[in-house]
C-alpha cells in the first residue's frame, strides 16, 4: 500500500549510508573507483569491511545490484572474522546498504527487515528509541567514501574526520584518514597559491599512532620534501620500503619522491615494479609520463642536438603511458594536459587539439583546472601554432577567472611578456596597449593600468571601451 511504502522510504532516507551519503556517479569514473577499490581490498585488508561496502555501492551505481549484495556479504563475513565482538555496530552500514538495494530490486520486505535490524542494533546501543545514532565508526567510514569521490568532497571528508575525532583523539585510522584529506587539500591550496594548512604535524602524529603504516609515511615523505627537508624525507621512504617492499601504494609514493628529488630512473625502476602487482593503476601510469617528461627536457637541456631518434622514443613511451592513464581513469585532466603538450612535442598537431578540447570537457574541472588549461592551450596557440592573437585570447579567459592560482600567474606573466614583445617591436596597435592595460587591471596594477589606457586612447581616441575603462580606474584612485 501507499503509506507503507511512504514509511519504507522515510525510514530508508534516516539510514545512514552510502546511499544517503550524497555520492553522485556523475563526480566520479565508476570503472575507475571500481578498480582502485579491488586493489585496496587486495593490500589494506584491515579496511575490507569500509571498502567492500564502497564496492557494493559503486556496483550498484553501475546497475549490477546482484554484484552490489555479493561485496555486502563480503563485509559481513569481514566483520564477523575481524569484530566478532563488535559486530552490533560495526555492520550498521552494511545493513543500510543492504535496506537500500533491496529496496531498488523491489524486495521491499527484505529492505524493511534490514531496517529492523539497524532500529533493533541502534536502540541495544544507546538505551533510547531514537535510532540516528552518533558513532565515530560511521563518521570515518563516510569520510572515507567522500575521499574517494574526489576533489569536491573533500571539504565534506575533512568535517567527518573531525567529528569522528572528537569522540576518539587517538584512534590510528581516524588520524590517518584526517591526515590524508589534509594533506590532498593543501596540495590544491598550494596550487591556488593560498595559504597552506599545516598537514606535516597531523602526517607525524598518524605515523606515531601507527608505526606500520607505511603508505602514510610516505605522504609524511613527500610533505618533508615540500618544505625542503629531503634528507628526513627519504629516511622515511627508505623505511617505509625496507618495511612493504611489494607493497604498490608506497612504491608510487616513493618514486614521486625521486622523481622530484632528480633521480629519473630510480623512479622509473621503482613504477615498473609497482605496475607488476597492479597494471590498471592511473597513477603510476602518470608518475611513468612523467618521469619520461623529465628525461625529454633533460635530453634538450644537456644536448644541443639531441639524437632524433632518442627524443622520438621518449615521446612515444610518455604519450602510451598518458593514454593508458586516460584510458582507466577518463576523468584525468592533468593526464590529459599532459598529453596534449606531449603530442605538441611530437609535432602531433591534429592530436594535441583534439586532446586539448576534451580535456575541456571534462564535467568536474575546477576553477584553477580551467586556468591551467587556458595557460598550457595559449602556449600551444603561440609556441606551436604561431598565432599570437590566439594565444592571447585564450590567456586572457584564464586571467579573467578571478582566482589566484598557477595557471593565473602562468597567464598573466604570458600576457604581459607577450604584449610587451609586440610593444617593442614597434608595432605600436591600440588594442595592445588596451589589452595589457586589461591585463594590469585585472592584476590589481591600476597605474599601470591607467598608463596603457592613455597610450591606448592616444593612438585610437574615439575608443569607447578605452574610454570608459580610464574613466573608471581614475574614479577608483
Amino acid at each position: 500500500s501507499n503509506i507503507s511504502m511512504n514509511s519504507l522510504k522515510s525510514s530508508l532516507l534516516k539510514l545512514e549510508c552510502h546511499f544517503t551519503w550524497t555520492l553522485l556517479k556523475q563526480d566520479v569514473d565508476l570503472g575507475h573507483l571500481e578498480d582502485t577499490v579491488d586493489d585496496q581490498i587486495e593490500f589494506f585488508v584491515e579496511s575490507n569491511i569500509t571498502n567492500y561496502n564502497l564496492l557494493s555501492y559503486v556496483c550498484h551505481l553501475k546497475g549490477s545490484n546482484e554484484e552490489a549484495l555479493r561485496n555486502l556479504q563480503k563485509a559481513e563475513a569481514a566483520a564477523q572474522k575481524d569484530h566478532p565482538d563488535e559486530i552490533d555496530w560495526r555492520i550498521l552500514v552494511t545493513w543500510g546498504n543492504y535496506a537500500w538495494i533491496y529496496y531498488h530490486m523491489k524486495r521491499y520486505e527484505e529492505a524493511q527487515t534490514y531496517i529492523n535490524k539497524v532500529e533493533n542494533s541502534c536502540k541495544k546501543l544507546s538505551n533510547t528509541a531514537q535510532w540516528k545514532i552518533e558513532l565515530p565508526e560511521i563518521y570515518a567510514e563516510q569520510g572515507w567514501a567522500l575521499l574517494k569521490f574526489g576533489r569536491k568532497y573533500y571539504e565534506r571528508a575533512k568535517d567527518c574526520f573531525e567529528t569522528a575525532l572528537k569522540n576518539e583523539p587517538n584512534n590510528p585510522r581516524f588520524n590517518a584518514g584526517y591526515a590524508i584529506v589534509m594533506y590532498r587539500l593543501e596540495d590544491f591550496s598550494l596550487r591556488q597559491c593560498e595559504e597552506v594548512i599545516p598537514s606535516l604535524e597531523l602526517l607525524k602524529r598518524a605515523v606515531e599512532l601507527n608505526p606500520k603504516s607505511t603508505f602514510i609515511m610516505a605522504l609524511l615523505a613527500l610533505k618533508l620534501q615540500d618544505v625542503k627537508q629531503v634528507d628526513e624525507g627519504e629516511r622515511y621512504i627508505e623505511e617505509a620500503m625496507q618495511i612493504t617492499p611489494d607493497l604498490p601504494y608506497v612504491q608510487r609514493y616513493a618514486a614521486k619522491f625521486y622523481r622530484r628529488k632528480g633521480d629519473v630512473d630510480k623512479a622509473r625502476e621503482i613504477l615498473k615494479k609497482a605496475l607488476a602487482v597492479t597494471p590498471k593503476s592511473a597513477f603510476l601510469h602518470h608518475q611513468l609520463a612523467l618521469c619520461y617528461k623529465g628525461k625529454l627536457y633533460q635530453l634538450k637541456n644537456t644536448t644541443r642536438y639531441p639524437p632524433q631518434e632518442q627524443v622520438e622514443e621518449v615521446i612515444r613511451l610518455a604519450i602510451f603511458h598518458l593514454k593508458t592513464a586516460i584510458a582507466q581513469k577518463a576523468k584525468f585532466f592533468s593526464a590529459y594536459m599532459e598529453l596534449a603538450n606531449m603530442y605538441a612535442q611530437g609535432r602531433r598537431y591534429k592530436e594535441a587539439e583534439e586532446t586539448f578540447q576534451k580535456a575541456f570537457q571534462i564535467n568536474i574541472l575546477f576553477d584553477n583546472d580551467k586556468q591551467e588549461y587556458y595557460y598550457h592551450y595559449g602556449n600551444f596557440q603561440c609556441f606551436h601554432m604561431k598565432s599570437e592573437s590566439e594565444a592571447i585570447r585564450y590567456y586572457l579567459e584564464g586571467l579573467k577567472i578571478e582566482k589566484e592560482s598557477y595557471g593565473r600567474k602562468g597567464c598573466r606573466n604570458a600576457l604581459k611578456k607577450l604584449l610587451e614583445k609586440r610593444i617593442q617591436r614597434g608595432l605600436e596597435d591600440a588594442t595592445d596597449f588596451g589589452t595589457l592595460g586589461l591585463v594590469h587591471n585585472l592584476s590589481g596594477e591600476t597605474h599601470e593600468a591607467i598608463e596603457c589606457y592613455e597610450k591606448a586612447i592616444a593612438l585610437c581616441p574615439n575608443n569607447e571601451e578605452y574610454l570608459s575603462a580610464l574613466c573608471e580606474l581614475r574614479l577608483s584612485i
